[in-house]
């Protein structure tokens, strides 16, 4: 039986929400191991100047704990 532990983490990118998510993945595993998936439960823009400046993305990522 396998135990799995969600986290939700934060990330943003200025290219937009795919690189937001990859940021966010890369990031988290550098201290998170075995992770199996993760999904999106948010997505938002920060706007500056009437232009979007920035793409951020609520995360909730799944791991494996061993």
């Amino acid at each position: 039986m396998a135990i799995v532990k969600v986290i939700e983490i934060i990330a943003s990118s200025e290219k937009g929400w795919e690189d937001a998510t990859r940021n966010g993945i890369k990031q988290a595993g550098k201290t998170v191991k075995n992770i199996k998936s993760a999904w999106v439960s948010d997505q938002k823009v920060i706007i500056k100047d009437n232009e979007i400046s920035e793409y951020r993305v609520n995360l909730k990522v799944s791991f494996e704990i061993k």
